[in-house]
């Protein structure tokens, strides 16, 4: 990519999920460096500024509701000549996080964007789990309502790779209890909350077995969740939720979920209620 030779540089920097200890050397250095910095919430971001000697750093906020808004303004500042560094609130910016428009924009502008890698709460999660994690698809946040988020399960639970998700603790029961259904409840997932701080904790089992664990105490922290892959992929799911479309017009839920697990090897609860909706 060729950047205009009067404009600014973007950076996109990576800031550490938990312990602020992990900031890189490179990473600070650009946080120094730059003019603004455009962060997700300035009150946790000024957190690490303040760690850095940066109190005085100027700082802007950029979130998923402004975004759109301070485009313009941005690219302008980059335009002049000043350099600006996007960090989110924890980990690697745009990983489910805001940022993307502005990256866009400043291609588009010409301006040169500059990654600063580190930490991401994917990749440390990956690094630590004993399931096949040699293949992976990240899939973020899933649909918060359960008909929405079971419907999402179907179309992509089929897949030989694991499968890494983020979620919020008032949900993490509730999305892995659809996960049983979707898949069985003895697939196996490994669940890391709170990675790098101090009340990092790891578990890893069957679904039911980590279901149980978690209900035994109130859910806090962030989650990430990696669920195992399926060793021999049989009917694609996404073919499964087209034939409860057909079955479904001709037989009542029950029959049309009983033929269609048969057919597709998936639960059969989950298919019942794929059909309800």
């Amino acid at each position: 990519m060729q950047s205009s030779q009067d404009s600014g540089n973007l950076f996109i920097v990576a800031t550490p999920i938990g312990h602020l200890d992990d900031i890189s050397r490179r990473a600070a250095e650009v946080l120094k460096s730059v003019q603004i910095v455009a962060a997700e919430d300035t009150r946790r971001s000024r957190i690490l500024l303040n760690k850095l000697g940066l109190e005085n750093k100027k700082m802007i906020a950029l979130n998923e509701h402004n975004e759109e808004a301070r485009l313009g303004r941005l690219i302008n500042t980059l335009q002049s000549g000043a350099d600006i560094a996007v960090v989110s609130d924890a980990g690697t910016p745009l990983i489910s996080d805001p940022g993307y428009r502005l990256v866009r924009a400043a291609w588009e502008h010409g301006i040169r964007v500059i990654p600063i890698p580190g930490c991401s709460a994917v990749m440390a999660a990956i690094s630590i789990c004993p399931l096949p994690v040699d293949r992976f698809l990240f899939e973020g946040f899933l649909p918060s309502r359960s008909g929405q988020r079971i419907k999402r399960l179907i179309q992509i639970t089929s897949v030989s790779a694991a499968l890494v998700f983020f979620e919020s603790p008032r949900r993490i029961l509730a999305c892995l209890e659809d996960l049983a259904q979707v898949v069985g409840s003895s697939r196996r997932v490994m669940v890391a909350r709170e990675l790098t701080k101090i009340h990092e904790t790891v578990i890893c089992g069957s679904i039911e077995e980590v279901l149980k664990l978690l209900a035994q105490s109130e859910p806090r922290g962030e989650f990430v969740f990696v669920l195992e892959g399926v060793a021999d992929k049989r009917a694609d799911q996404t073919d499964a939720m087209e034939l409860m479309k057909v079955l479904s017009s001709e037989l009542n839920a029950s029959q049309a979920a009983r033929l269609a697990a048969k057919y597709t090897g998936l639960p059969k609860a989950s298919l019942y209620k794929l059909a309800r909706e």
